[in-house]
């Protein structure tokens, strides 16, 4: 961990149907290297997207600001990333700094497409997961291309009997082809599944390395 990066400030978002303790080994490996770290919790299922973005970040925001952080990073996991890229869309705080996604439906997920049409589904997973379709009239679409400095990290290990919703490679939630989005700096794969990536040390280290350098350690 590079000085520069632990005299920083790091928010991390978790996915749909999850809570902060996702991320939690994630906050730890931080946290044991001097880094500031807000872990937010947000209702994932409770309301749609562009809603919980105003309602978790601008309080998790101003919390660095009171701790004295000169840049914000962000690390997301899976629909966390959605959450984000609504949010700067609409207000990027001045000290925006790197933003590493991790297996994030940048492109919506084949797998709501499918299943969206269920009432359990929509009962499971709420408004917000109803947004992440693959067509025009989903919000990934809809946000737009990359414009602050984006790594996406993805896997493809698709938990038994996931993998044939999706044409190609994918970790299950997520083809590794939709995790991308126009305009970021680097993309790794990595042999992850998508519910248990933000939990790897491999990739705990690879965030950490884009977050300090704006690439991936190959």
């Amino acid at each position: 961990m590079t000085r520069s990066l632990a005299s920083e400030g790091v928010i991390l978002l978790h996915g749909l149907a999850r809570t902060r303790r996702s991320m939690r080994p994630l906050a730890v490996w931080f946290r044991e290297r001097g880094v500031t770290v807000a872990n937010v919790g947000y209702p994932s299922r409770r309301a749609p997207i562009e809603t919980l973005a105003q309602a978790a970040l601008p309080p998790a925001i101003a919390g660095l600001r009171r701790k004295g952080v000169s840049r914000i990073h962000f690390v997301t996991h899976s629909m966390g990333g959605i959450l984000l890229r609504a949010y700067l869309a609409a207000e990027p705080p001045p000290e925006l700094g790197r933003v590493v996604m991790l297996s994030p439906p940048n492109q919506g997920s084949e797998l709501v497409d499918c299943l969206g049409r269920y009432a359990w589904f929509r009962l499971m997973f709420g408004p917000a997961g109803l947004q992440l379709t693959t067509g025009p009239e989903g919000l990934p679409a809809r946000l737009g291309p990359a414009d602050f400095p984006l790594g996406v990290i993805t896997g493809n290990r698709p938990a038994l009997g996931l993998g044939g919703f999706f044409p190609g490679p994918s970790d299950g939630k997520v083809s590794v082809a939709r995790a991308q989005l126009e305009g970021m700096m680097d993309f790794l794969v990595l042999p992850c599944g998508h519910s248990l990536i933000m939990r790897r040390r491999l990739v705990h280290e690879q965030a950490a390395a884009f977050l300090e350098n704006g690439r991936f350690r190959r």
